[in-house]
């Protein structure tokens, strides 16, 4: 049985991914987040959920022994939190890591949604998310980085892909594609080992009116 182990269990897209890996496959689940009664578990001979905070190295070794797979979906300081995962996981031999992220970390989206993005998300969080990638990128791990656009709660599942070093395609994304490619990558790590993808809905590349329609509805 495959072990993952997911980091920020809790969020939208992890909770998605969640259900289909339970559904859809016989992993064993280790679930870790802050709040632990945020989440309802539906196989407890597959689920294992752990209370605290990634940034405590001390609960990393801990949660990190025997698994084979980290999907990180995380927000806050991501510099450290990539260092602490990245030790611990070469610590314990962990090969696998799944890491979340944002469009724009090599400012590899096209105007105007590139300056966009960098002026709401704010440029010096975005320079924490550059050097969290940069943190991975120049590790051994076997990791797979998703740089997600503008994410919906759409559930329909349409995207395509971009590798590192290619012009960005499309503004917006669903929660649910995100998820979807997130399940691909664990049945196919060595597809996707040492990867950056960006990742969107096809016909997307001119929906900047509509995401800032969006954003002030929200």
């Amino acid at each position: 049985m495959t072990n993952i182990l997911i980091l920020g269990a809790n969020g939208r897209i992890a909770r998605i991914a969640e259900k289909r890996l339970l559904a859809e496959t016989e992993v064993h689940l280790t679930l870790v987040l802050r709040n632990s009664e945020r989440l309802n578990i539906v196989d407890p001979r597959r689920e294992q959920v752990v209370e605290g905070d990634v940034t405590d190295s001390r609960l990393l070794k801990r949660v990190m022994h025997d698994q084979d797979i980290v999907y990180a979906n995380l927000a806050g300081n991501m510099e450290l939190l990539a260092k602490n995962i990245v030790q611990s996981m070469l610590t314990n031999q962990v090969k696998k890591l799944i890491w979340i992220t944002g469009s724009g970390l090599y400012h590899e989206t096209p105007e105007p949604f590139g300056s966009w993005v960098e002026q709401v998300v704010g440029h010096a969080s975005k320079e924490d998310t550059r050097q969290a990638a940069r943190i991975i990128e120049s590790s051994t791990l076997q990791y797979t980085i998703i740089r997600a656009v503008y994410m919906t709660d759409d559930c329909k599942v349409d995207y395509e892909l971009t590798q590192k070093g290619e012009t960005f395609k499309g503004t917006m994304v669903s929660r649910a594609s995100v998820a979807d490619l997130v399940l691909q990558i664990i049945h196919h790590p060595s597809t996707y080992a040492r990867t950056s993808l960006g990742i969107a809905q096809p016909g997307t590349d001119d929906m900047l009116p509509q995401i800032k329609l969006m954003e002030r509805n929200r």
